[in-house]
């Protein structure tokens, strides 16, 4: 380590001072993580910060929640981004003009490689961008969910929080390339729970889901399907207008590789439907999921 590599406090030795863009999910797991391993100073800016659901949450951590990010970035050695996918490159384009030459601008959002190239473009330092691609749900693992680093900045940022127990591993130092092994997967990850709702809705609508269920059992009996089906439509009706940005990133990731993202766009608009239900709560059981689900739908005027 020496002062020459972006984000490292000059003496190697202190912990880094964190700042994160954006509070939400992501943001809330991985400052709370760091900071029980060590952390000690962390910042953060959030253009909802006067709600309950950014504000409690930064008073429990101990985060200094800021009004504005010129503040929270003050005396930060590394800034998380970690905001919506579709706005992701404006608040690189908004912190830019901010960062200080030795702050590392690490960004975490669920986008295409372009659009990560495009806000590493907009920060404009060599070395001062870190692609940083989230593998896995942040909970119950935090900061030390696995995750892929890329970019000059990789190795040495591996090996700073490395030391704090984050689960990280390098892609390589071209920016995208962690953003590319994440949107290509998600095709499966994500595609995988639209149709277990797809599927399973179709079932329970014909009365045959005990049918189906013991169908796929005996095709694939290493998954244990009534589990896996319930699990990937609550993953939808809580997440599924954030997966839908990212699966509409992963559209545009596939359009790069030269392959239509046909099965893709019809996982956009599957966990977008069920996640613009918002629904606060809904039955564990998946046939009872079902149906609350399929009377949402009905109620709403959009098919199940």
């Amino acid at each position: 380590m020496n002062m020459s590599d972006a984000g490292l406090h000059p003496d190697g030795k202190l912990p880094p001072k964190l700042c994160f863009i954006g509070f939400g999910e992501a943001g809330q797991a991985f400052a709370g993580g760091l900071m029980q391993a060590g952390i000690r100073e962390v910042a953060a800016f959030d253009i909802a910060g006067h709600e309950a659901r950014i504000c409690v949450p930064a008073e429990r951590l101990g985060v200094r929640l800021a009004a504005d990010p010129a503040t929270a970035l003050e005396g930060a050695d590394y800034v998380f981004s970690a905001v919506t996918a579709e706005s992701s490159l404006d608040a690189a384009r908004r912190v830019a003009p901010l960062l200080g030459p030795h702050q590392l601008f690490v960004d975490v959002n669920s986008v295409s490689p372009g659009r990560k190239r495009a806000a590493a473009a907009a920060i404009g330092r060599p070395g001062g961008y870190l692609d940083l691609a989230i593998m896995a749900p942040v909970h119950p693992r935090q900061h030390q969910t696995p995750c892929l680093a890329a970019g000059p900045s990789a190795e040495s940022f591996v090996a700073v929080f490395g030391d704090y127990g984050m689960n990280l591993s390098v892609a390589g130092p071209e920016i995208g390339a962690a953003t590319q092994v994440k949107m290509v997967r998600s095709v499966m990850v994500k595609g995988l729970e639209a149709l277990c709702y797809e599927c399973f809705a179709a079932a329970r609508s014909a009365g045959i889901e005990a049918d189906i269920l013991a169908s796929l059992q005996r095709s694939y009996p290493g998954i244990a399907w009534r589990d896996v089906a319930s699990y990937n439509v609550s993953r939808m009706l809580d997440h599924g207008v954030r997966r839908a940005a990212e699966m509409r990133e992963v559209a545009l990731t596939l359009r790069e590789l030269g392959v239509e993202p046909a099965v893709t766009e019809g996982t956009v608009a599957q966990q977008e439907r069920l996640g613009r239900l918002a629904l606060e709560t809904y039955p564990p059981d998946l046939e009872e999921m079902l149906d609350l689900v399929r009377r949402e739908l009905k109620d709403a005027n959009v098919l199940a």
